[in-house]
């Protein structure tokens, strides 16, 4: 495998599993507009698109009422939803094993920077990431290319070969192709293998632990 110096990493269903905490803001969000939901499982396809999208096109709000279901969905998200996530299995070992060997980690994410920052120093991970982006909490940078392109940017990275993704979903994978860089699906997040091929993944793995032998470490 090409030896990439720079490795962005997707957050929500790449580094850490955030599935209790989204499906009841979601569903908080929803609640305010009178929509019920039955399921909470039936709310996971919705972890990782942009939330803004995800109101608007599944449940036909417009842009004003997409905005203020986001800030009813942050209202629980904030004080609470935040902190119902867990860190994947192996995902400390494997941030360890890319750091000492000299890897540059980064986080791009749909998700306001803020909030991912939060969730890193809670869960004592952000020490492993040189960086960490994500959109405004104005609504500003939502789509994963332009999350993508901050990134490089900020860190003057002009050398698209020395780049590759890392995330769960389709919008990981085309953000990347958007950027013309190399990307990886994975497979124990929330996307399928079907997405993740379609969506023109460079690689498909099914473990954290497949990430650390893919770099061969």
């Amino acid at each position: 495998m090409k030896n990439y110096r720079y490795i962005i990493f997707d957050l929500d269903g790449t580094i850490t599993d955030p599935k209790v905490g989204i499906t009841k803001s979601i569903d908080y969000a929803l609640t305010s507009f009178g929509i019920e939901t039955k399921k909470l499982d039936s709310l996971c396809k919705y972890i990782g698109p942009p939330l803004m999208n995800t109101f608007q096109e599944d449940y036909g709000f417009s842009e004003d009422e997409a905005k203020s279901a986001v800030s009813k969905y942050r209202e629980y998200f904030n004080v609470t939803g935040i902190y119902e996530n867990l860190v994947y299995c192996g995902v400390e070992e494997m941030l360890t094993n890319l750091k000492n060997n000299q890897k540059k980690l980064m986080i791009a994410t749909s998700k306001p920077t803020e909030f991912a920052k939060r969730i890193l120093e809670h869960f004592n991970l952000i020490q492993y990431f040189d960086f960490v982006a994500g959109s405004e909490m104005d609504g500003r940078r939502i789509d994963k290319a332009d999350v993508i392109k901050y990134v490089m940017e900020e860190n003057q990275i002009t050398d698209t070969s020395e780049v590759i993704m890392i995330g769960d979903r389709k919008h990981d994978i085309i953000g990347a192709k958007t950027m013309k860089i190399a990307a990886i699906g994975v497979l124990y997040g929330y996307g399928d293998k079907d997405e993740l091929t379609m969506a023109g993944a460079d690689y498909i793995l099914e473990k954290v632990e497949d990430i650390s032998a893919l770099f061969e470490i």
